[in-house]
């Protein structure tokens, strides 16, 4: 899956979230940081979406035609 992130630099570090998944945050003190962060936010939004749906499991996978 492919999401696409938003950062945002301050003086404190980096804030990266994802629009696609309301309430999905994360931040760094570097930009390399922050987006590992938010990959780690993301597997984990998608971990309690599938459990709160009753899903068994989400994966994730990269295919090429």
């Amino acid at each position: 899956m492919q999401y696409h992130i938003k950062l945002i630099q301050s003086e404190e570090g980096w804030a990266a979230s994802c629009p696609a998944l309301p309430g999905c945050h994360s931040q760094g003190a570097t930009r390399e940081e922050a987006v590992e962060n938010i990959k780690i936010a993301i597997r984990e939004w998608l971990a309690v979406e599938a459990e709160e749906s009753g899903l068994l499991k989400v994966e994730e996978a990269v295919v090429t035609l």
